[in-house]
């Protein structure tokens, strides 16, 4: 599975090789990192729907995770991706304009990352 995570924080991508060592090896799950909205978009018109799952931060310099989930939800009909948008505010007004706008998940920093792996688990 072909995960893009859209984060502006560099030390995203480490971690998240950190945690998904194994299934990455096994090349069960195989990650690919943006570090801004414009960038996220410029890699999913290369990979050509190659993503299956994308997980956004919401709140990033430039184009915003919401702005990029709209962006997703109207260019990328088929297959649409998973989106799950991650931020570390919980509040209800991002949580709610999230799923307006079509987020299939809401999650929470820091990151629960067994939880994480339980819902892509899920989506295999």
């Amino acid at each position: 599975m072909k995960i893009l995570v859209v984060d502006d924080e560099q030390d995203v991508k480490v971690l998240f090789q950190q945690r998904f060592r194994r299934e990455i090896r096994k090349k069960e799950l195989d990650f690919v990192f943006a570090f801004s909205g414009e960038e996220a978009l410029q890699k999913m018109a290369n990979m050509e729907q190659e993503a299956v799952l994308i997980l956004s931060d919401i709140n990033m310099p430039g184009m915003s995770g919401l702005e990029l989930l709209k962006n997703i939800k109207e260019n990328y009909v088929a297959p649409p991706p998973v989106v799950m948008m991650v931020t570390a505010y919980g509040d209800e007004e991002n949580r709610n304009t999230s799923k307006q706008l079509g987020a299939d998940d809401f999650l929470t920093k820091p990151l629960d990352f067994n939880e994480l792996k339980n819902k892509l688990k899920d989506l295999t």
